[in-house]
Order: structure tokens, then C-alpha cells, then sequence
């Protein structure tokens, strides 16, 4: 394997065995009557991907798609079905809440147990044993029983073993979700902290946000099967499309993925990559105006209802796509209905270029708009607020959604349609302004 490669995934599968009751697993053991006495799930299917060396990569899907089962193959928790898994550098992963901690044992015995078991000695694990105890931060319940711990307790004092005893490769299932925020920020500080001194970093969860912040690549699985891999905007446009059921797999549109180096090379030219494949998604003409468009934006939905048209406008109700910091400015579309609506939701969401929502809202939630509506209506949408964003350069996405018996549907999305530019002359922290009013005396 190349050493610039930490882990390498080749053809993977993994197979279980389910068996309606405990007997018909000692039937099969015991060859007893004809055929097979379970049916089959497979959890992986025919998967691989490479990791290089100071990567952080994420993998995400929904719920049964393989993600924790790829990992614990990773780690050697799990033997594989088939394929291959090659892994270059010693690994601390963090899979599942209290894994292999001995409940009789004390925290500091814990410690001991889950150090031997990654492969440190007793020497390297005492030199690191008070930057752990102050990490974790449990105080005396160090000195107790890992059964006495509640679940804040747990998740503190594993991630502190896992962190802090310089493993080349990390990985953390979902591990994070569980403490409160100051342990959260102190564990997303310490990602930074690896991440600039060149660790690989696997890291699975459902918060978008962090995915799309701290990983540079992001492999998407979904039922077992690897639906792409590329950079973090793009791999999470595609599994929104995959929770509402809209996504259509790019073979079948006579499309091609892009791979990770086409990937990079967009991104460094500005390109947003977002449309696997990169053809237009069927953009009618004219529908914008005044406004920088993206080319490839991400497009999908039922079409019962259309966005027809859509455009950005300053405090003077200029169409624009360069927004002038603390002054208002309206987000306006077109919608038109080709079928009956119970009660459509429009909606706007604002990104940063890596992807990460920064802000967004919809008639929902602002409690605008609740009522029914015809075939062959249309409607006038307006939003306008304040620009507090920090100057710089974002993406708007625009939405219609609705409740059909209880189930989300998506009408109409487009990700990413519009660039907006916010032109400042202060700056300070963060993501936005809050407009601070300063007294010194």
C-alpha cells in the first residue's frame, strides 16, 4: 500500500445472518433439516475508498447505511464477508458509548484496559495519564466503578483515552453527540489541534454542520452501497436529496460522478460541482435576474410546485447580487403550482462556500403563509431582513416543501442557485455581526 495512504478499503461486503428465533441459529449449526434457517442482510456492498495520510473524512448516510459497520471493520472489531481493509498507522477510534470498558473496573483501571488495548504500555499510558484525568474532567468519579457513570460521564472519559495517548490514526462514531457544549468545544478543538499536526481523522455523524466544517472529503453511503465521494458541500446536497427520496443515481441520467481530483480542481477554479455530472438541470431561461447565477447549481423536486423566477434586491429595490452591510435587502420568488396544495412552505437558506448554513427561514416558521392553494396558481414570495453577515462571498438556496399525510415532500429545491456578495468595511468575529454599541469611560 502507498504510504501516503492511511486506510484503504478494497471491494468490501459484509453479510449477517438473522434468525427469526434462537433455535433456528442451532438448527443451522447443527445441520438440522434441509436449507437455510435465516435470511440475509448485506451491510456493505461491494465498498471502497482510500484515506491519505492528515485527512479528516467524513462519512455520512442515513440510518442502516453501513457507517458504523464500516467502521468497526476498520478497527478490527468486525471480520469482513469479503474484500479487503489495509491500514497504515495505530488507530484509537471511539465507536460506541462505554466499548470496551469493564463496568466492575474504575475509571483509572478503564484507562489502563483501553490504553493496553489500542497497544500503548503501562509506561507511555502513565506519562499520559494526568493530561487524560484533566481532559475528561469527572473529578472522583475516576475513582468509582464505570457502572456508577452516567452516559455525559462515559463518553467524557473514553474520548479523553482515545484523544490523548497520540494515536496517527482517530476515528469517532457519533461519539460527540453526547456531553454538553463545553466538552463539545473542547473536543472539536482538539480535531483542529490533529488536524494541523497531520492525523488522520474518520469521523461519522449527522451533524452536517461539523462535517462540512472540520472534513476535507466526505464518502456518502446509503444502504450498503457507496453513492460518492467528494467535497463536503457537494456529498451533503446529494444525501438531503437521498432523506426526501428525490435522489436519482447518475447512471441512470446517463451521468458520470466526478472523482475527488475533479473535485479539488473545480473547487480551486471557484466551481461549485453540486450537479453530479455537471449538466444544467433543466434551468428555464430568464428566471433570474440582475443576479450571479450558478451554472451548476442542484436541482430537484416533484415540480407540483415551480420556482418560475427568483432574484435578490437592495434597500433602494435594486435587482443585485451585492448586498451593502447593515442595510436591508428583500429575497424574492415566483412560484407557480401545477397541482393542489394543501399548505406549501416556501423557504431560503444561506451557506457559506464550504457549505455550512449560516441562516435561512421559511413561511413556516415566520407563520406567513398556512393557507391551501389551486393548480395553476402562482405566488409572489418576499423576504426581507437586515444583511449582518460578515463581508464575503455566499450561496442562497431556495425551497418549496409541504406535509402530505404527515410525510415531507419536496416540490421544488434549488441548492445554491444565487451568489451574494456582502460588502463591508467592519468585520469582526464569526459568521455575522451583532452590532455591538461600545462604551469606554
Amino acid at each position: 500500500m502507498d504510504n501516503n495512504i492511511a486506510i484503504k478499503v478494497t471491494d468490501l461486503e459484509k453479510v449477517y445472518k438473522l434468525y427469526d428465533k434462537p433455535s433456528d441459529r442451532l438448527k443451522e449449526a447443527l445441520h438440522i433439516g434441509r436449507g437455510k434457517h435465516h435470511t440475509e442482510h448485506r451491510a456493505l456492498k461491494g465498498v471502497n475508498m482510500a484515506i491519505r495520510q492528515g485527512e479528516c473524512v467524513g462519512i455520512i448516510g442515513t440510518n442502516g447505511s453501513g457507517k458504523s459497520t464500516i467502521l468497526k471493520i476498520i478497527t478490527g472489531v468486525l471480520s469482513p464477508t469479503a474484500g479487503n481493509v489495509e491500514v497504515n498507522g495505530r488507530i484509537s477510534a471511539l465507536l460506541e458509548l462505554g466499548a470496551g470498558f469493564n463496568m466492575e473496573y474504575n475509571g483509572i483501571e478503564n484507562i489502563y484496559l483501553n490504553g493496553t488495548m489500542i497497544g500503548f504500555s503501562k509506561k507511555e499510558i502513565d506519562q499520559k495519564l494526568d493530561e487524560i484525568l484533566a481532559f475528561a474532567d469527572i473529578g472522583d468519579y475516576v475513582y468509582q466503578p464505570a457502572k456508577t457513570y452516567s452516559s455525559g460521564m462515559f463518553v467524557r472519559l473514553a474520548f479523553a483515552v482515545a484523544i490523548n495517548i497520540d494515536p496517527e490514526i482517530l476515528i469517532v462514531d457519533e461519539a460527540l453527540s453526547v456531553g454538553d457544549v463545553f466538552f463539545q468545544a473542547k473536543c472539536y478543538h482538539k480535531f483542529e489541534e490533529f488536524k494541523e499536526m497531520g492525523k488522520t481523522i474518520v469521523f461519522v455523524s449527522h451533524d452536517l454542520s461539523s462535517i462540512s466544517k472540520y472534513c476535507d472529503r466526505v464518502v456518502l453511503l446509503n444502504q450498503g452501497i457507496k453513492l460518492g465521494e467528494g467535497m463536503p458541500k457537494q456529498m451533503i446536497d446529494t444525501y438531503k436529496q437521498v432523506l426526501v427520496g428525490q435522489y436519482t443515481p447518475p447512471e441512470a441520467e446517463g451521468e458520470r460522478l466526478l472523482d475527488d481530483e475533479q473535485l479539488r480542481a473545480m473547487a480551486a477554479k471557484g466551481v461549485d460541482g453540486s450537479k453530479l455530472g455537471g449538466e444544467k438541470a433543466g434551468i428555464a431561461e430568464n428566471r433570474v435576474v440582475g443576479c450571479a447565477e450558478n451554472p451548476d447549481l442542484l436541482e430537484y423536486g416533484s415540480k407540483k410546485a415551480q420556482i418560475t423566477e427568483y432574484y435578490i434586491t437592495d434597500e433602494k429595490g435594486t435587482k443585485t447580487s451585492a448586498i451593502l452591510k447593515g442595510s436591508s435587502f428583500s429575497i424574492h420568488m415566483r412560484v407557480e403550482m401545477t397541482e393542489k396544495i394543501a399548505a406549501p412552505i416556501f423557504a431560503f437558506t444561506i451557506k457559506n462556500v464550504r457549505g455550512t448554513e449560516i441562516t435561512g427561514t421559511n413561511t413556516m416558521f415566520e407563520k406567513a403563509f398556512l393557507e391551501s392553494v389551486e393548480a395553476g396558481e402562482t405566488k409572489e414570495i418576499t423576504f426581507t431582513q437586515d444583511m449582518n453577515l460578515q463581508g464575503g462571498d455566499y450561496l442562497l438556496s431556495l425551497g418549496v416543501t409541504g406535509y402530505e399525510e404527515d410525510d415531507f415532500t419536496v416540490y421544488h429545491r434549488l441548492y445554491d442557485v444565487l451568489n451574494v456578495t456582502v460588502v463591508s468595511d467592519k468585520d469582526t468575529v464569526g459568521f455575522y455581526d451583532m452590532n455591538s454599541k461600545v462604551t469606554v469611560k
